[in-house]
């Protein structure tokens, strides 16, 4: 779709969260645009899904006085990947107009870093876990260095990091890693 600057000021949030705004801002977007709004759901970190596949992407850049967000969204097509099912919003229904969707994107962007800026990282992380996988949601999380841990969903840390259960009872946090959803 695009990618976007963000000067970052004092007193901001941690610029890491941006991509949190993002997924919102591409979750307020889309959901207009189909059907069943339903369908949508927010993944850890950076994923948006529909009906439980990946259509849009976000990555974050940080410098030292501003962040660029990239998002990608699969409007009327979606690559062919051999790891992951990929999908587009035209299988859903018509493809929207990507000019119209991007002011759309753009607008709805806007609003959350007003809102990250205005309400704080806290209200920002609790509107998107209500968008997102649910607490008690099996996940397997490549860290890096060929490690997987895998464990439920048990919410986010304050910063934006996620927190795994691990099945022998035991907790983790994880700050970056590439997560599914078990059965994705």
């Amino acid at each position: 779709m695009g990618s976007t600057l963000v000067e970052l000021r004092e007193g901001d949030p941690q610029a890491h969260s941006l991509s949190f705004a993002a997924s919102l801002a591409v979750y307020a977007a889309t959901s207009g645009n189909i059907a069943r709004p339903s369908a949508l759901q927010l993944k850890w970190p950076n994923d948006v899904l529909l009906g439980g596949v990946k259509f849009c992407g976000i990555l974050l850049e940080r410098g030292s006085t501003h962040a660029v967000i990239g998002i990608g969204v699969n409007l009327s097509g979606a690559p062919r990947l051999a790891e992951r099912e990929t999908i587009a919003l035209s299988q859903m229904g018509q493809a929207p107009d990507r000019d119209l969707f991007a002011a759309y994107l753009a607008h709805a962007f806007a609003r959350e870093v007003e809102l990250w800026r205005r309400q704080g990282l806290g209200a920002l992380l609790a509107r998107w876990q209500t968008a997102a996988h649910q607490p008690g949601t099996r996940l397997s999380v490549h860290t890096g260095s060929d490690k997987r841990v895998t464990g439920t969903y048990d919410g986010l840390e304050p910063e934006g990091a996620l927190r795994l259960s691990l099945d022998d009872g035991s907790r983790i946090v994880i700050h970056a890693g590439d997560v599914m959803l078990e059965g994705e």
